[in-house]
This record gives C-alpha cells, sequence and structure tokens, in this order.
C-alpha cells in the first residue's frame, strides 16, 4: 500500500506542477475554448490539461519500476500498453484541442488507440454471466478484442460527453480510480490475484493524476483537461476494467451461494462507470430520436439538467460527485462485504438522500411560487375588502350613474 500512495502522490504532484506550465503554452499556442452557447464559462479558457495529466502519469509508472513490489506489475505488457496507448490518444485530444477534429476523424483515432492497446496486451478474456447456468464464458480474439475495443471507445467518449463543468470529469475519474483501485486492491488481499497488479497500479496512478489537475479545474477553472485528457482518462479506465474483470474466477468466491456476489465482477465496472454512461446513453437516444447526429452537441446532459432544476455550477458539480461515489464505492462495498444488510441499508438512505438533494431547489422554487401566488390572492382580497373599493362598486352599480356607463374609448 505504502507504494501505491508513493505512485498515487507522484502522479498528483508532477500533475499539480506541470500544469501552470502547460497553461502557458495552451495560452502562447491559442488552444483556447471560447465560450459557445451550450457552454457554461463565459470567458476564454486554455485547454490542453491532459498533456500535464500525462506527464504525471509517466513519471509515475516511471517511479513504479523503481520499486520493489510494483516492478512485478510489469511482468505482463498491460502497464506498457496503457501508457503507449495513453500517449497517442493524448496527442490525438491535442490536435483536437488546437484544430478542433471532425467526430469520424476523432472516432478513427480512438478506433487505432484502442486497437494498440489491445495488440500490446490489454484484452478482454472472459467474463462471467449469472445467468442460464452460463458461468465463465471464455473469449477468443475473436470476441475479446472487437468487445476491447467497444468497451474502450465508449468509455472514451462517455468521459468525453460529461467533460461540461469546471472539475465535473476530473472529480467523477478520480472517484471511479479510486474505486476501482479499492475493488482490484481487494481481490490481491484476497488472494485472487497478486496484490501487485496493472489495474491496481493503472488506476491509482489516474487517481493521482486527477486530483493533481483538479485544483487548477475546479470552478472557476483555470484550464480544462479538454479532448487530450477526457480521452486519457477513458481509456485508462476502460484498460482497468477489462483487467479488472478478469482478475478472479467469481465461481471461487466465499459467498458465491447468492447471486450478487457472482455477478459483482461484471456489475463493479459497470456501476463506478456509470455516471459517465448514462450520460452517454441518454444522449445517443436523445439525439438519434432527433434525427442528429449522436456526436451532435446540445445542453440536455446530466448536468446541464442540474442547472435547469436551479443547482448552482458548483452544487450541481457535487451532486454529480455523490452520485459517483454512491454508486461506484457502493458496489466496491457489496463486492468486499458480500451484500450485508447493514450495508444494503446504508445504501439506500444515500440514495433517498441524494433524490431529495437534487430535487431540493425545483421544491423550493415551488414552494416560493405557491407563497408568491398566496400572497398576490391576498393582496387581491385585501383590495377588494378596502371601503373605498366597496365605496366604488356600489357607485357603479348604480342605474343612471356615469360611472356605470362603459366610455367611447371602450367600445369597438
Amino acid at each position: 500500500m505504502r507504494e501505491y500512495v508513493v505512485v498515487l502522490l507522484t502522479a498528483g504532484l508532477v500533475t499539480f506542477l506541470a500544469t501552470p506550465v502547460v497553461r502557458v503554452a495552451a495560452v502562447r499556442l491559442r488552444m483556447m475554448a471560447a465560450p459557445r452557447e451550450r457552454d457554461v464559462h463565459v470567458i476564454p479558457t486554455p485547454r490542453g490539461g491532459g498533456v500535464a495529466m500525462y506527464l504525471g502519469v509517466a513519471a509515475a509508472i516511471l517511479v513504479a519500476t523503481r520499486l520493489p513490489a510494483l516492478q512485478r506489475t510489469f511482468d505482463d505488457s498491460q502497464t506498457a500498453a496503457v501508457l503507449v496507448a495513453g500517449g497517442l490518444i493524448c496527442a490525438l485530444g491535442v490536435l483536437d484541442d488546437k484544430f478542433g477534429l471532425d467526430a469520424l476523424t476523432k472516432l478513427t483515432g480512438q478506433i487505432a488507440a484502442a486497437g494498440v492497446m489491445v495488440l500490446l496486451g490489454v484484452q478482454l478474456a472472459f467474463v462471467f454471466l449469472p445467468v442460464a447456468d452460463i458461468g465463465t464464458l471464455s473469449l477468443g480474439p475473436d470476441i475479446g478484442v472487437p468487445l476491447t475495443l467497444l468497451l474502450t471507445v465508449a468509455t472514451v467518449n462517455a468521459l468525453n460527453f460529461i467533460d461540461g463543468l469546471d472539475g465535473l470529469a476530473a472529480g467523477v475519474s478520480a472517484i471511479a480510480a479510486l474505486a476501482f483501485f479499492a475493488y482490484s486492491y481487494n481481490l490481491g488481499i484476497e488472494g485472487y490475484d497478486d496484490i501487485a497488479s496493472a489495474p491496481t497500479l493503472i488506476t491509482a496512478v489516474l487517481a493521482g493524476a486527477c486530483l493533481g489537475f483538479l485544483p487548477h479545474n475546479f470552478s472557476p477553472a483555470r484550464i480544462f483537461m479538454g479532448d487530450s485528457g477526457s480521452m486519457l482518462v477513458g481509456l485508462m479506465l476502460s484498460a482497468a476494467a477489462v483487467s479488472a474483470t478478469g482478475q478472479a474466477d467469481p465461481q471461487t468466491f466465499d459467498s458465491a451461494a447468492t447471486l450478487l456476489p457472482l455477478a459483482l465482477p461484471l456489475l463493479v465496472p459497470i456501476a463506478v462507470l456509470s455516471i459517465p454512461f448514462i450520460d452517454l446513453v441518454m444522449a445517443v437516444v436523445r439525439r438519434s430520436l432527433r434525427g442528429r447526429s449522436p456526436f451532435s452537441p446540445d445542453k440536455m446532459h446530466l448536468h446541464h439538467r442540474l442547472l435547469a432544476i436551479g443547482h448552482s455550477h458548483r452544487r450541481a458539480v457535487l451532486v454529480m460527485y455523490f452520485w459517483a461515489a454512491l454508486l461506484s464505492f457502493g458496489a466496491v462495498g457489496l463486492s468486499i462485504t458480500g451484500g450485508r444488510a447493514e450495508l444494503l441499508a446504508s445504501i439506500a438512505v444515500l440514495l433517498v438522500l441524494g433524490v431529495v438533494v437534487v430535487l431540493s431547489p425545483r421544491t423550493r422554487r415551488a414552494a416560493r411560487e405557491a407563497r408568491a401566488a398566496e400572497l398576490a390572492a391576498q393582496r387581491r382580497r385585501s383590495r377588494a375588502d378596502h371601503p373605498t373599493a366597496r365605496a366604488v362598486r356600489a357607485t357603479a352599480g348604480r342605474p343612471g350613474d356615469p360611472a356605470a356607463k362603459p366610455s367611447p374609448q371602450g367600445v369597438r
């Protein structure tokens, strides 16, 4: 654990120190995000922060090669594969941050980077399906490679979609990485795999890079991670999911008498990445139903909806953090404890609390509107009951009274 803390702190410190340098370079190279109609920021802001994050990741992995225990993670090529593919996709993101690549070009580059990662050793080898007595399903290259590519590209774009508020993508990614780290590390503690494993190292390094970048990116952001950062984070999270899913045979779990523990190796990666994937699926369905391209931008993402409800910028980001942490660490907690009733009850209470927090601005606004309507009605009744108003009505109702006759201007 001490060595993992060392690499996490290394990634965080290098990223934190490199980000101001990258910011100055981005300003000089005119890699600026100008405010658009769907954006929240109001002044041009430099992007390309993913370069600083990649420098932090590379420095931490270099340190890991010199640590006694973590040297074992380099017995296979998974960590090196993530480093090489991460460099490629980060370079692709820099080009997009500078020149604004079209969707097809970016998609082609994402598939190419994911393909390099697969060729260098990161591939979904088997998956456990707890339905119809299927059990552990071994995947050959003809199935495992396309599934790995699909998962990687989907995760990359999911992270890109939620990068719409200051600090949102970096914070959610840090939470997801820490949850993956806890899951993978626990598998090593329980003896299902070596504690010094590739997914555990990848997630520790990624968490450090995100946490090191967050002080520069939280509202008000001084720099955006840009596509160079969101795509790098997405690729590393997908690599961790692929590696962690295949670490242990779930049929050997001590609590295999129940369905939940058997399904957890499949459910944990889904739960950890649930917030980005929910936003991705909703965006694709919404845009497809309207006859638009799935990559066409709009202002209907989850964070936009929170702002529309009435949350402030920072509050919307913190609400997203809460839900990401609840789903991620809730799933990891279930995998570690085997689904104890106390944990399930705590998760249920937090779910209710989360819904209340999300809807609280709308409830307060409805209460304010109802109170304003009640006050307006009271004022109307007060005016109607005033002696002067009664006298006017009585005078207007007398026959032959000039006040009762319509004015010429009122006749059409």
